[in-house]
């Protein structure tokens, strides 16, 4: 039996690269990407299209920025989706592979950012659990220095991404995916916790557990629809996703005032 013939839209390398264009992306910026490829439709050339899109959008002055965040590496104990028995735990942390920038593939992100960490030139941050990578001539600036102690706070790539202008790009996600919502958790009164996770030393390899600021994604999607409602957000559509494109330091800025009022933590 013959399958169903595939539906639109048909999205290439350059209508994909025409529509961000005629979207706002501009030739030479710094883009932070959040993105589906299942939300664009049927793309000609995958996720490779998708990147080769993005690139061409933003020019050989442009760089392109994603998560490529690796959150399996984390304590077991913490795990919910699904829970492990307890009696793995010991286990887990023990057999954890250190994280490595180069070998390392990020995880429950997209493959769109597993591709850029993979692209010729990428260069990735050195944090564990939260790292970026980034392709253009900004990428080393802009991932050097991620200490392992700051998952998404003032010494991560989030906060030289504040620093220099970039915009950030929803592709076909909501604001729930928004990790720029992050960098505002560490400038409002926030609980600390321990975080574990297996890490390369001088020694080698080991289990490492440092205190960090607790972050959390809950209620981001409502942050994000205020957010969209009261400033200047761009929308559009590419290929057959939903899109969103606004200032990263607008968003930060936006977030720390609506997460102190609608969502204060129990710092105990």
């Amino acid at each position: 039996m013959s399958t169903p013939p595939l539906t639109g839209p048909l999205c290439t390398r350059a209508t994909i690269s025409a529509e961000l264009r005629a979207l706002g992306v501009e030739p030479g910026e710094t883009l932070l990407v959040h993105s589906s490829l299942s939300s664009l439709g049927w793309v000609c050339g995958g996720r490779v299209a998708v990147v080769q899109a993005l690139i061409d959008a933003l020019g050989p002055g442009g760089t392109l920025v994603v998560p490529t965040h690796t959150g399996d590496n984390s304590d077991p104990s913490e795990w919910g989706n699904p829970p492990v028995p307890e009696e793995w735990w010991s286990a887990i942390r023990a057999a954890t592979p250190a994280y490595d920038p180069l070998t390392t593939p990020s995880g429950g992100i997209g493959v769109i950012p597993e591709t850029v960490r993979t692209w010729p030139g990428a260069l990735r941050s050195a944090h564990p659990q939260t790292s970026f990578a980034a392709v253009g001539p900004a990428a080393a600036a802009l991932t050097a220095g991620h200490a392992e102690d700051c998952r998404l706070g003032e010494r991560s790539p989030l906060a030289r991404l504040e620093e220099t202008g970039a915009r950030v790009l929803l592709l076909g996600v909501g604001f729930d995916r928004c990790t720029a919502f992050h960098l505002a958790e560490y400038r409002i009164p926030s609980p600390e916790v321990d975080e574990g996770r297996a890490v390369m030393t001088a020694g080698g390899r080991r289990w490492q557990t440092v205190r960090e600021t607790s972050i959390s994604s809950d209620r981001f999607d409502e942050l994000g629809a205020d957010f969209a409602r009261d400033e200047p957000v761009v929308r559009g559509t590419v290929g057959a996703a939903e899109v969103r494109l606004f200032p990263l330091a607008a968003a930060v800025a936006y977030a720390e005032g609506w997460l102190a009022l609608h969502r204060p933590r129990d710092l105990v």
